[in-house]
C-alpha cells in the first residue's frame, strides 16, 4: 500500500534540497518550483551553465553555488558542494532535470521518522515522457525497481544529512555510478537503503538518439568496471557480476565467434547464442527491452574496456555524457 504522506508540510524545515544541472533551461526552472513548498531551502549547484540557469535559480530564491569548472566535473562533486553547506537534518538530492513530486517530500520524511536506521529513502522515479522515443521508455523500465529495502539508489534521494556525511559523503572522482557506491558505504556503517511505495519525481532523459542510448549504456559499463575494482572483494562483490556479464557477452563472444568462424565457417554459428539470449530474457522482459537488453552489452564492454585502458595508462577518463 502505498504510503500516507504528513499533511500539513510544516516539517520541511527539516530538510534542504540539492539540485545539480548545467544548461537544463526550463527543465530546471520546473524543477526548483516543485521544490521550494517542500523543504525550508533550495541549494542549486551549476557547473558552467550558458542558458542563464543561475540567473534563473536565483531569481527563485535558490542559493546557488557555482562548481569551479577549472577542476574536473562529477555529479559527485557537483553534490558534495551542495551537501556542504547543508545545515538540515535531511538532504533531497534532485537531478536538474527531474520535477519533484508535490507530496514527495512529506512522504519520505514520514517514513524516516518511522525507520530510524534508514539512511536513504526513495520511492517511484518515472519518466515524464515515455513514448518519445524507445530509449525513454526502456529508461522508464529502469526505474520501476523492487520496493522494500535495497542495495542502492539514483540520483534522486532523500538522505540523513549526518549519516552521509559521516561515511564522507560522494566520492569525488566517480564519474559515474557515485549513488551505489554511497549507498553500499552507507550500508557498511550500518545505514538502511529503501525504496518506498511513492511517487517521488518525473525525469526527462529526452534520448532520442540510437547514439544517446549507446553513451549511457558505455558509462554504464565503466561505472560497473570501476566500481569492482573498488569494491569487488567478498563479501562484497559489488557489480562485479555486471562487469563480467559484459565482458562475456559484449568482448568474449564476438571474439570467440570470429576465431572459430576463421578456423571453420561453422564458426560462426556461435552468434546465434546471442538470439537465444534475447529469446530467454524476452519470457520475462519483453522481447524489445530483452533485445536491447543484450545489444547493451557492446557499449557495456566497452565501457569496461575504457575504464582499464585508462587505469592502465594511469589517466583519468572524462565524463560520459549522453545528452
Amino acid at each position: 500500500m502505498p504510503l500516507s504522506p504528513l499533511s500539513p508540510q510544516s516539517n520541511s524545515s527539516q530538510i534542504d534540497a540539492v539540485v545539480i544541472g548545467r544548461n537544463e533551461g526550463a527543465r530546471l526552472r520546473s524543477c526548483l518550483i516543485s521544490l521550494m513548498p517542500q523543504v525550508a531551502r533550495v541549494i542549486y549547484v551549476d557547473s558552467g551553465s550558458s542558458d542563464g540557469s543561475v540567473d534563473v535559480a536565483a531569481g527563485l530564491g535558490a542559493t546557488v553555488v557555482r562548481l569551479d569548472m577549472t577542476q574536473p566535473f562529477t555529479a559527485a562533486r557537483a553534490r558534495n558542494a551542495g551537501l556542504a553547506i547543508v545545515d538540515a537534518r535531511f538532504v533531497q538530492f534532485v537531478d536538474g532535470d527531474c520535477r519533484v513530486q508535490p507530496e514527495w517530500i512529506a512522504t519520505a520524511l514520514a517514513f524516516a521518522d518511522a525507520h530510524p536506521s534508514a539512511a536513504v529513502i526513495c520511492g517511484r522515479r518515472r519518466e515524464r515522457f515515455p513514448d518519445a522515443s524507445i530509449y525513454n521508455r526502456l529508461c522508464d523500465r529502469e526505474w520501476n525497481t523492487p520496493i522494500g529495502p535495497a542495495k542502492a539508489c539514483g540520483g534522486d534521494a532523500l538522505m540523513r544529512t549526518d549519516a552521509v556525511r559521516a561515511v564522507g559523503g560522494y566520492r569525488d572522482d566517480l564519474i559515474a555510478g557515485e549513488e551505489p557506491e554511497l549507498c553500499l558505504r552507507l550500508a557498511e556503517n550500518g545505514g538502511e537503503i529503501w525504496r518506498i511505495d511513492a511517487e517521488m519525481t518525473l525525469h526527462d532523459a529526452a534520448m532520442t538518439r540510437f547514439s544517446q542510448w549507446w553513451n549511457r549504456s558505455r558509462r554504464a559499463g565503466y561505472a560497473y568496471a570501476e566500481g569492482a575494482a573498488l569494491h569487488g572483494a567478498a563479501p562484497t562483490r559489488h557489480w562485479v557480476t555486471e562487469t563480467r556479464r559484459a565482458l562475456i557477452w559484449g568482448v568474449g563472444v564476438p571474439i570467440a565467434t570470429l576465431i572459430l568462424g576463421l578456423v571453420h565457417p561453422a564458426g560462426f554459428l556461435l552468434l546465434a547464442v546471442w538470439p537465444l539470449q534475447v529469446l530467454r530474457l524476452s519470457l520475462r522482459m519483453g522481447f524489445v527491452a530483452a533485445g536491447f537488453s543484450v545489444l547493451g552489452k557492446l557499449p557495456e564492454a566497452q565501457g569496461v574496456l575504457g575504464y582499464w585502458w585508462g587505469r592502465i595508462r594511469r589517466k583519468r577518463s572524462a565524463l560520459i555524457e549522453y545528452k
